[in-house]
């Protein structure tokens, strides 16, 4: 798939046959460091994985940083970086992040391609951040998956890689054990999406609060709106909407009413709310239920039937066609796999 400028179509794309296991017992999450470091996609990988995290416990995540190749290693922005070791620590960790590449065209160090292939057999989970996929997709661990990287350099990775099925859409793919994100702030949105798949809503919660970042944003949004900001006088009508359409979800909401709220046309409410999130409304609706959905089932022994009326879907059957068409699974089957994962990170 092949997108000659920037996105603005969504697609849910994570492969749903994919495992998706709990924590792993080696918590060792190893970022990958070489000349020409990206420091904001090797900074999110610091921040998220790499900091003191007191308040989660002692099963909370480790970390450490592998030369790709002998240093001193340079870091954009003037930066140098000293390792903990080098290649034989990705045979040591439990996940591996690769925070960007120094170039599409770039080759990628056969030991490094060599050490990557190792992890993967032995079922370590592997990341990209932005243009790492093309170390990932040099490693051959791509070949015939579904993947992303930032819209830029989407074609040129199509190109090189024509086994791969390349989505420029999308904020991240999750493949199970291999995981790619889209450019730079997409990969705090991944990184979010392993605490949350590992540990539960309720600690990837607590780690957006600290980035002071939205906790979670579904692999499928929109890399690229056309008006990610919106202009002072829609911000002001729409803004207040959103914070109010969030707060009572449960209630049923039409076009006009909203539209009146904001105090437009029917018509101009759909094209500005639409430039301003990214979706329709009816779809902004049903994303934010879902969350909400997923959050209840995570952190509450709330009934399904409380659940589905308190998240706006109004009965059961409802929220079971949405968590099937949108997740692939039912909310029984949801909360039996995220329930109680907070509780794994004082393990």
């Amino acid at each position: 798939m092949r997108s000659a400028r920037s996105p603005t179509s969504v697609e849910i794309v994570p492969n749903r046959s994919a495992p998706r296991p709990s924590p792993p017992d080696n918590r060792l999450v190893v970022a990958l460091a070489y000349d020409g470091l990206c420091t904001f996609e090797f900074g999110v990988a610091v921040e998220i994985f790499g900091l003191a995290r007191p308040e989660m416990g002692h099963g909370w995540y480790r970390f450490a940083v592998a030369a790709a190749e002998p240093g001193p290693l340079r870091a954009a922005g003037g930066v140098r970086v000293l390792c903990d070791g080098g290649p034989e620590l990705l045979d040591e960790a439990g996940t591996i992040v690769v925070p960007g590449w120094r170039g599409a065209d770039a080759p990628v160090p056969e030991a490094i391609r060599d050490a990557l292939r190792r992890a993967h057999a032995r079922g370590a989970r592997i990341l990209s951040l932005c243009s790492g996929v093309f170390v990932l997709a040099a490693a051959g661990l791509l070949a015939g998956r579904a993947c992303t990287t930032h819209w830029r350099y989407a074609d040129a990775l199509a190109d090189a890689y024509p086994d791969l099925t390349v989505r420029p859409d999308v904020l991240y793919v999750d493949e199970g054990a291999v995981l790619t994100s889209a450019g730079s702030a997409a990969g705090i949105d991944l990184c979010l999406h392993l605490i949350r798949r590992d540990f539960g809503a309720q600690a990837a919660n607590s780690v957006a609060r600290r980035l002071v970042v939205p906790p979670h944003r579904d692999g499928g949004q929109a890399q690229f709106v056309e008006a990610p900001v919106p202009r002072a006088r829609e911000g002001a009508r729409l803004g207040p909407l959103l914070d109010r359409l969030r707060a009572s979800l449960d209630r049923p909401y039409t076009i006009a009413a909203m539209a009146g709220e904001a105090g437009m046309s029917a018509r101009t409410f759909q094209r500005r709310f639409e430039a301003t999130t990214g979706h329709a409304p009816g779809e902004w609706l049903v994303r934010e239920r879902l969350a909400r959905a997923r959050t209840l089932l995570e952190t509450t022994d709330a009934r399904l039937d409380d659940i589905a009326a308190a998240c706006g879907f109004g009965t059961l059957a409802t929220l079971r066609h949405h968590f099937r068409t949108r997740l692939a699974t039912s909310p029984g089957a949801y909360r039996r796999r995220f329930r109680g994962r907070a509780a794994l990170a004082a393990s």
